[in-house]
């Protein structure tokens, strides 16, 4: 394996990447393919990263910014779709879920979506960041504009989240009445229907509401239960209030709403039963998983915003908001017929927030000052039924149970602000950027883990199965607090480009394993016995922290025309935690069990160029009012365990970063030309990804190897925007490509399977994938009122 490169070696690397980059055309950082109008030129794109309204170009921070309109001209199906063409970054539907979360940025993120895990990217809409992954698979159906946030943040607004963050952004109400109308129809019988309407009752006063109903049949099928695999069906609403009683006080109350009653999502099977003989099937989309039971998520939330212009400079912003969410879900972990590694759950989750900020705009200095609080609690209670595997050994029904209860508490200040040193110090072209965080959460969980046999425990469906062994009864509580600084200079020697530099601590707090089992503890104190001090320090794991340094060179050419930016970094990353699972023993009956293990991973090392820009290549390409534009994006990370300690051994060389695709990239083009009363666009996305590790140890049979993306989209929009026609083509060469998966068979060091093929759980083995979505074809059609 190849020595890695130290600390110092990479910082110098950055630098010299950026020095070097200097003389090239520009480059760029919005992958929104531009609006042009009559001249050609882009529309100016403002994004509020720095909690202030700022053009896309000027924004010393690594951020992309992709229209709402422009997502729906695409026809955009989910908040997943953004990571096609983002760099570094990777949203995915968590295996075996329908509308849970999965996300990555730069190599950080939350793999498993287990009760009281922050996550390492945040979520937001608007503003209200979202403690649980559960029901954040958000659909593009109401939004103004994504943005994607690259490093840590936490010094300008919300939770503070270690890797980046996505935000979601809804528009604001117009002043006249307003109705919309967006049917699809396509492949799988796709049938959805979005309505959106707003009004004003008063000139102070101003009402919204969106609807959206998703439906659409299965990519494959059941071939056990009948139940369509890989559907959806979704409904969801948005009702939005808005009181500007005048110029300075606005205050905005917003409710939303979610439910997903899709079939449960069974895996596909790489490999043959190895009991059993069962075969792998021809359909990768197909199952047969034969587990059954409810299977829904519904999520809600309300919050309200209040914006008070205290003076011509200084500002304040106050946003309220609670959030609940319940999921009961079934998962066939071995996706075959019989009643062994079959996993029904509940997932409950409600959390408040409270912000307030304090915004001054004067002409020398910038920036924000604010207070977070969040109360959060995280529920879950699983069982894992080991049917087949229970009647060999003469226990029917055995099941492992495990119920996670955690509560988090955190309270937070942070500020950030910007200096202009040359009306401040006469230093033409500079700005220093100065910014910090405090935070202090407290985490308690209480874990309870029982083995029965008889089947489902009583929550989960069951019948008074017979208790035979508790393995777990703990209770703990831990305060974890942290500064975290930020610091950046930019200088803009014109209007057209500007170059800066950073550096940012990100950090998130430890917690407990909800899933641990107290007799796998060991003597950690050494003093000859495990004790209650002993299995606290089992199920507690440490906060991870990171410090990230980044150069960026942001510019603009012919006219703005061209805009193109470039950013590299550097991240050093010290305690990961990674939650995983695997197959062990119940130290009761003897019988094979689920175990949740939790590594604090020791180190990592990311070094990472990305690049992104948009190019309006002509406005009248062949003397009818034609105009092509692209869009492109290229992101590289080198990604490597510096310690991984497993056992009291450092085993880093034999670990990957999961996640986390060495390249990605994408091309966007849009050509234009005048079609009756409108005008007819032709759009593409051409998207890359590298091979991907599902886990922090390779697997071959779960693992994604390099693919291509291709999509295109034939808009015709009418002159005034009333209507709007789109055909939509998605995964056009059909590539099968995997997103996730479950491995309960033996592997060695290296990532090479014991042979013969061995299981760790289930007779028949677990070695179980899930796939994106095939070639899909749709037609919308849009009116606006």
């Amino acid at each position: 394996m190849a020595q890695k490169t130290g600390g110092a070696s990479r910082l110098a690397l950055i630098v010299a990447a950026t020095l070097g980059a200097l003389p090239c055309s520009a480059l760029a950082q919005s992958t929104t393919v531009p609006d042009e109008g009559a001249a050609g030129v882009e529309d100016t794109i403002f994004v509020t990263a720095r909690r202030r309204g700022e053009s896309l170009q000027d924004v010393p921070v690594a951020v992309t910014a992709l229209q709402g309109e422009q997502l729906e001209a695409l026809g955009t199906p989910d908040i997943t779709y953004v990571a096609q063409t983002v760099p570094n970054t990777t949203l995915e539907v968590s295996r075996g879920t329908n509308t849970t979360l999965t996300a990555f940025i730069r190599g950080v993120g939350q793999q498993d979506p287990v009760a009281g895990f922050e996550a390492g990217v945040g979520i937001y809409v608007d503003d209200v960041y979202l403690n649980r992954p559960q029901g954040a698979v958000l659909d593009i159906y109401d939004v103004e504009r994504i943005e994607v946030l690259r490093g840590p943040q936490g010094t300008l607004y919300g939770r503070n989240t270690i890797g980046g963050a996505v935000k979601y952004v809804t528009r604001r109400l117009g002043s006249e009445p307003a109705l919309e109308l967006r049917g699809t129809y396509g492949t799988f019988n796709q049938a959805d229907l979005v309505a959106k309407a707003e009004a004003p009752l008063t000139d102070t006063l101003r009402v919204g509401a969106a609807f959206g109903t998703f439906n659409r049949d299965g990519f494959g099928k059941n071939l056990t239960t009948g139940e369509e695999n890989y559907d959806k069906e979704i409904l969801s609403a948005r009702g939005t209030v808005e009181f500007e009683p005048s110029d300075v006080l606005f205050l905005r109350a917003t409710a939303d709403w979610l439910k997903d009653t899709s079939s449960p999502r069974g895996g596909h099977r790489p490999i043959v039963g190895l009991v059993s003989g069962a075969p792998v099937l021809d359909d990768v989309y197909d199952t047969r998983g034969g587990i059954e039971g409810p299977n829904e998520t519904e999520a809600w939330g309300i919050s309200l915003s209040a914006e008070l212009e205290l003076t011509d400079a200084l500002s304040l912003k106050s946003i309220t908001a609670w959030r609940d969410d319940e999921t009961e879900t079934q998962i066939d972990f071995d996706a075959l017929p019989q009643v062994d590694v079959d996993v029904p759950a509940i997932y409950n989750n409600d959390q408040f927030t409270q912000e307030v900020q304090l915004t001054y705009e004067g002409d020398a200095v910038q920036g924000v000052a604010g207070v977070y609080y969040i109360d959060a609690n995280a529920y879950d209670t699983f069982d894992v039924v080991l049917g087949t595997t229970g009647l060999a050994l003469g226990l029917p029904g055995l099941n492992a149970n495990t119920t996670g209860d955690v509560d988090t508490k955190s309270w937070a200040v942070f500020g950030d602000f910007s200096f202009d040193l040359e009306r401040m110090m006469g230093w033409q072209g500079f700005e220093l950027s100065l910014g910090g965080r405090y935070t202090e959460d407290k985490r308690s969980a209480d874990v309870l883990r029982r083995t029965f046999i008889g089947g489902r425990t009583e929550p989960l469906g069951g019948m008074n199965p017979t208790l035979i062994a508790t393995t777990s009864d703990f209770q703990g509580a831990e305060t974890f607090d942290d500064f975290s600084p930020r610091v950046s200079l930019s200088y803009a020697p014109n209007g057209d480009n500007d170059l800066y530099v950073s550096y940012s601590q990100g950090f998130k707090g430890g917690g407990f394993d909800p899933r641990g089992q107290s007799t796998d503890a060991i003597d950690f104190d050494g003093d000859g016995d495990v004790d209650d001090a002993d299995i606290f320090d089992f199920f507690l794991f440490e906060p991870e922290e990171v410090d990230s340094y980044e150069a960026g060179w942001k510019s603009q050419a012919m006219d703005g025309r061209l805009t193109n930016n470039v950013a590299v970094f550097f991240a050093d990353y010290k305690n990961v935690q990674i939650p995983g699972s695997a197959g062990g023993t119940d130290p009761v009956t003897g019988a094979p069990t689920f175990v949740g293990i939790t590594t604090n991973a020791g180190a990592a090392e990311f070094f990472g160029v990305e690049l992104e820009g948009t190019a309006v290549f002509s406005e009248d390409l062949t003397g009818a009012g034609d105009r092509l534009s692209a869009s492109y994006s290229l992101g590289y990370i080198d990604a490597d365990y510096t310690e991984f300690v497993v056992a009291g051994e450092d085993v880093a060389d034999e670990r990957v970063v999961q996640n986390t695709p060495k390249w990605s990239g994408a091309l966007q083009t849009n050509y234009t030309r005048p079609v009756g009363a409108g005008e007819l666009s032709f759009l593409t996305v051409t998207s890359f990804k590298d091979s991907t590790n599902q886990f922090e140890v390779p697997n071959s049979l779960i693992d994604q190897p390099s693919y291509f993306l291709f999509d295109a989209s034939l808009v015709w929009t009418e002159e005034s925007g009333r209507w709007q026609v789109g055909l939509h083509g998605k995964n056009l060469f059909d590539r099968q490509y995997r997103v996730s998966g479950y491995n309960f068979l033996s592997q060695n060091a290296d990532g090479s399977f014991v042979q013969p093929i061995t299981a760790t759980l289930g007779l028949d083995g677990v070695a179980t994938t899930f796939y994106g979505a095939p070639r899909q074809v749709f037609a919308t059609v849009t009116a606006r009122f």
